[in-house]
């Protein structure tokens, strides 16, 4: 494997001494024009879905195993030429025990953005529980995606996702009514029960995330007001009741459309950490607020950017009181992928970049995952014309 060596100053109470990171390419090599990487740990076992396509329109999707160093031949799990295809709008899996749910979008009507969820459960031997099932049943030609699973246990899964079927209707002032935000439990046997509407009025078109506490599920995602303000909010299960939606942060982001930047959360044991992009005054922010309460408040939020923020971030929990925090952002000689550790303390690190990247559509939402002391990223990147999955590793030892 081609190891990169990036060096970065560490400030100690003694003196300053340099340190070198390696960053580890990890070959990926199964066939061509892969994109909208979904990256997964769970149980000790590294996990990612994939999309391929073809010129003649036709998609599939891919899942794969990282085992002995490298990531083993993968499965395909279904494919069309029917498929609402987006960087933004990427595949979700989750794996419990011996089992593995994944989602794709598939086009409802002719419109560009009339497409439903579609999923598909089976075992991880490959033998097939439920084959390509509906996950919104409202009947509604509108837009439902931005789909985040999560192991429920040893029950099945707990699933949340946009649903546009509001969309299609109109207020008294003629505008549509705004996208929602909804939940629901799969089953092992692949029934979809316990829908429900979390949230009448969200963002349109930015990424949700899920997590488990010791409560039950929480929701993360970008809120709209009827001002839009579009600040980031999370919704609890207390005991197998939804409580009201809460602000994460009064941020004040007040923007006539989507950025198309969703939050992510991550839990480790009563810690939880959020990582998010907005805009203050004019100034592109990525930020990582923590909870020690299970979700049912946040402290004061942690400025994570050095330069222009771009935000697409990801978060993972490092130890009980540490994370990982990986984002974009931009100076006056490129745009950078890169990781940053944050404490719940507040302590920030200095930032490590893991590549320079394209800042357009093109690099996806990068995917951070820590599994058996490394760090996990995986992205797109454009080679020869298309598109292919970057997937690295790094050490925990010098971080």
């Amino acid at each position: 494997m081609k190891k990169f060596i990036i060096t970065f100053t560490l400030l100690t109470i003694i003196s300053c001494s340099t340190k070198e990171v390696f960053v580890e390419d990890i070959p990926f090599s199964y066939g061509n024009n892969n994109a909208q990487p979904n990256l997964v740990s769970s149980n000790g076992t590294l996990s990612l879905s994939w999309i391929s396509s073809k010129k003649e329109n036709k998609a599939s999707l891919h899942f794969s195993q990282f085992k002995k160093g490298k990531w083993i031949k993968p499965r395909t799990i279904a494919y069309g030429n029917d498929w609402f295809v987006n960087w933004a709008d990427f595949p979700a899996h989750a794996i419990n025990e011996d089992l593995i749910i994944t989602s794709y979008l598939k086009k409802s009507a002719s419109g560009t953005y009339t497409y439903d969820v579609i999923l598909n459960l089976q075992k991880l031997s490959g033998e097939k529980i439920k084959e390509d099932f509906l996950l919104n049943t409202d009947g509604v030609t509108a837009e439902h995606g931005f789909v985040s699973i999560i192991p429920n246990n040893k029950k099945g899964f707990f699933i949340t996702w946009l649903d546009g079927r509001n969309t299609v209707e109109k207020k008294l002032d003629g505008h549509h009514k705004p996208m929602t935000i909804r939940f629901a439990e799969i089953t092992n046997k692949g029934d979809i029960i316990k829908e429900s509407e979390l949230d009448a009025s969200t963002c349109d078109c930015c990424q949700t995330s899920i997590a488990i506490t010791n409560n039950g599920p929480i929701v993360v995602y970008r809120d709209r007001s009827e001002k839009e303000v579009r600040d980031i909010y999370s919704i609890r299960n207390i005991n197998g009741v939804w409580e009201d939606p809460n602000p994460l942060h009064n941020d004040g982001w007040t923007i006539n459309g989507c950025p198309v930047n969703g939050p992510k959360v991550a839990v480790n044991l009563t810690n939880l950490a959020i990582a998010w992009f907005t805009v203050s005054n004019d100034n592109p922010l990525v930020n990582v607020s923590f909870s020690k309460t299970n979700g049912d408040s946040f402290g004061t939020p942690l400025k994570i950017n050095d330069h222009d923020a771009i935000g697409r971030v990801d978060v993972a929990f490092l130890n009980n009181e540490e994370v990982i925090v990986s984002y974009m952002e931009v100076d006056d000689i490129g745009t950078y992928l890169r990781i940053k550790k944050v404490s719940v303390n507040g302590k920030v690190s200095k930032p490590i970049t893991i590549s320079k990247i394209d800042g357009g559509r093109n690099t996806g939402v990068p995917q951070l995952e820590i599994i058996n002391n490394e760090i996990f990223i995986v992205w797109t990147i454009f080679v020869d014309g298309m598109n292919q999955l970057k997937s690295v590793k790094l050490s925990l030892e010098n971080i």
